[in-house]
């Protein structure tokens, strides 16, 4: 049954859809010797796919996995960085960060920290970062100065950012110090620095920004321990099954610790 070739690629666990598709654009990837092109589709029993001149063959497909990371300030969310900057993958053993396809799930910018999921499954990295999916997530923030009650009501209704209104988040004070504050806001969507750019824009830049969440999956729950910085664990099933609640009515098979 034929396919579009970065859905085929997503499914084998070789890259997310939108990398697949850059790679596509980048002349990387070739269908029966020849070059590959968007849109394209291919029978995955009868084409065959090649990347960098190395064949892909289906039973070749390595077994999904699914970590939770504490990503560090200063390492990019990213496979690979033109900057030379050090990468999620690179927190990751030899044995889990290459040949496997595993990429971050959406991003945290390279000054912030937290939670991030990071996985080969690339049907589920799109179902996840398309932007009609709304998974909620939490955030520890803190800002300078010390915003007033009206303030966090504006941005929990919604800031206009480059001509299109923020969705409705959750923001609530935790605690005023002298010169700043510290936030818990929660969100329905993820658009560019989002948080950083409606602080900076209602006069309370950002001085530190955390992830604690992303749905239910946290960096410490009643059944795992808090996760350091810079360290992995694969999701407990439970956590799974959260995952598969928000894209799938069928089951997602996975790779446990």
């Amino acid at each position: 049954m034929e396919a579009r070739l970065q859905k085929i690629l997503a499914q084998w666990g070789i890259a997310s859809r939108r990398e697949a598709e850059e790679m596509i654009r980048q002349s990387r990837v070739c269908v029966n010797g020849i070059l590959a092109h968007l849109g394209q589709k291919v029978d995955p029993h009868q084409d065959k796919i090649s990347i960098d001149g190395k064949p892909v063959l289906s039973e070749q497909r390595p077994s999904l996995m699914y970590l939770l990371l504490h990503k560090p300030v200063g390492v990019v969310s990213t496979c690979h960085d033109p900057q030379g900057r050090p990468t999620v993958l690179d927190l990751l053993p030899s044995e889990l960060s290459t040949g496997l396809g595993i990429h971050p799930v959406g991003r945290l910018d390279v000054d912030s920290t937290g939670a991030l999921i990071l996985t080969n499954d690339g049907e589920l990295t799109y179902a996840l970062t398309h932007p009609s999916h709304s998974i909620s997530k939490t955030y520890r923030v803190v800002v300078e100065g010390n915003p007033p009650a009206t303030v966090l009501k504006t941005w929990s209704q919604g800031i206009v950012l480059e001509g299109k209104i923020t969705r409705p988040a959750q923001v609530r004070l935790i605690e005023n110090y002298i010169d700043r504050s510290c936030l818990e806001i929660i969100l329905q969507e993820g658009r560019n620095r989002q948080i950083r750019r409606v602080a900076q824009q209602l006069g309370y830049p950002v001085i530190k920004l955390h992830r604690t969440a992303i749905g239910s999956i946290q960096l410490k729950t009643s059944i795992t321990p808090f996760l350091p910085v810079g360290k992995y664990r694969y999701l407990t099933k439970d956590e799974m099954s959260f995952l598969h609640k928000q894209i799938s009515p069928t089951p997602i098979k996975t790779k446990l610790s």
